[in-house]
């Protein structure tokens, strides 16, 4: 397996992990107030901001420690550029990515439209990114498995 493969899907498991973790974290903290308060707006707007904080500072400790582990257990570098292909599959995992997240955002914005709470507005965001990010790092691993 090289180390593209290996980076995928340590990037896959982490952003499972991560999100997974922080939503066990924060559902308990989830306002008993009514539905439409500001309360709960205000958590779910700390919930996004929060997430996406723990989430970029997570991902770049878990790419150092890779590397750090990956450098020890087969004593060879990590790449240190980015060929043609490299790019290319960069640039497909971020299109897929980005089309998942523009579905979610689409149906987020429809669920507004057949009269649905906010709360499923900001649901269908927040999972729509989670799923996002794992498109990319699947799409990643299967191009670089299966090639181009």
């Amino acid at each position: 397996m090289t180390y593209q493969e290996k980076k995928s899907i340590v990037s896959l498991i982490s952003a499972t992990l991560i999100f997974v973790s922080y939503c066990l974290y924060m559902y308990p903290q989830y306002p008993e107030e009514g539905l439409e308060s500001i309360e709960t707006f205000r958590y779910l707007g700390s919930f996004v901001l929060i997430l996406t904080l723990v989430s970029i500072v997570a991902h770049i400790i878990i790419s150092i420690i890779f590397n750090i582990v990956f450098r020890i257990t087969t004593r060879e570098k990590e790449p240190k550029f980015a060929d043609e292909l490299d790019k290319l599959i960069e640039l497909k995992a971020f299109r897929n990515s980005f089309f998942v997240f523009i579905l979610g955002f689409l149906i987020a914005m429809g669920s507004l439209i057949i009269y649905q709470p906010l709360q499923v507005m900001f649901i269908i965001l927040i999972i729509s990114g989670f799923i996002s990010d794992v498109t990319g790092s699947i799409t990643k691993f299967y191009h670089y498995r299966r090639g181009v």
